[in-house]
């Protein structure tokens, strides 16, 4: 029995819209359990407006049903509050990705799942954020792509025919062909550990796995009070081609053109335009003219059930 004020928060469009279908299935399994309140988004960023409500109305227990994006918008909006304010978060695979609930060990099948989250035990994660030159600022539980991986966001958000790994798998064939755009950066971690390069990818993990199966960085993890970073630098289209079986099953980081490290906090600054997704949500775009971000940790920042 579940004896915390719960709140499951639901986007009904996450999987090109079976997620409200699966989520109907899953009511008599949460009255087992006692119950929950239901609150539904329609339209983006509402699940942070509805998150910032659930915390002010005292729930304790946050359930993010949906993909990655879902989950993004409720822990932007949990980490708007005091530490001893927040509630824990569950999450529940409802999307087409799910890669910080892989991270966070949830089962994939959503009914399991589910049952984790009423009968499992809670765990901290680290959460990070990243301020642009502008004071804009936005927290990330899962990775922040620099470059190749932002673009490729940006491409399969304009790919609603398709979904899952199959829809991130194009949209990488499409950025190799389309958008082999090296940028130069600047890069300081922890204050004093500073490098200079040419490069096609960066990123940053807290979790190990993007893009619904590709995993960067897999011995990360999202509580251990380190971030992870993988640098490709300017190779050729034919060897961004070969690095996609690798990036999907985590080989890459035995190739010597990949560089790879820890960090805690970061600042990066480009000779042009950053294009950045932060947790599969499009942060800089193709119309942007972003040159800098700082990245912090808030080690142990959120409650996550599992």
């Amino acid at each position: 029995m579940n004896h915390r004020k719960t709140l499951f928060i639901i986007n009904p469009n996450a999987n090109m819209g079976q997620a409200w279908r699966q989520a109907a299935d899953l009511r008599p399994i949460m009255e087992e359990y006692g119950g929950a309140d239901w609150a539904g988004s329609v339209y983006p960023t509402h699940a942070i407006e509805l998150a910032k409500k659930a915390v002010e109305d005292d729930y304790e227990l946050v359930i993010a049903g949906g993909g990655d994006g879902t989950v993004h918008e409720v822990v932007n909006a949990i980490m708007e509050f005091p530490k001893d304010k927040r509630p824990a978060l569950g999450v529940l695979p409802l999307g087409s990705g799910n890669d910080f609930s892989y991270s966070a060990g949830m089962d994939p099948n959503p009914a399991k799942a589910l049952r984790q989250i009423f009968e499992g035990s809670e765990s901290w994660v680290d959460i990070g954020k990243v301020e642009d030159d502008r004071g804009r600022t936005e927290y990330f539980d899962n990775t922040v792509g620099i470059g190749f991986d932002a673009i490729v966001t940006i491409h399969s958000h304009k790919m609603p025919w398709v979904r899952g790994l199959t829809m991130y798998v194009l949209a990488v064939l499409k950025t190799i062909f389309l958008n082999h755009n090296p940028i130069g950066v600047d890069i300081t971690m922890d204050g004093d550990n500073k490098f200079q390069e040419k490069l096609i990818m960066f990123t940053l993990c807290n979790g190990g796995r993007e893009g619904g199966g590709f995993h960067l960085y897999p011995e990360a993890k999202t509580g251990d009070g380190i971030f992870n970073y993988i640098t490709v630098p300017n190779v050729s289209r034919l060897m961004m081609l070969r690095f996609i079986p690798m990036f999907m099953s985590g080989s890459h980081l035995k190739h010597p053109k990949v560089k790879f490290g820890d960090f805690k906090d970061m600042v990066v600054e480009s000779d042009s335009a950053m294009f950045i997704h932060i947790d599969g949500e499009v942060f800089s775009g193709f119309t942007s003219n972003l040159r800098k971000i700082k990245v912090t940790m808030e080690h142990e920042a959120i409650r996550v059930v599992s």
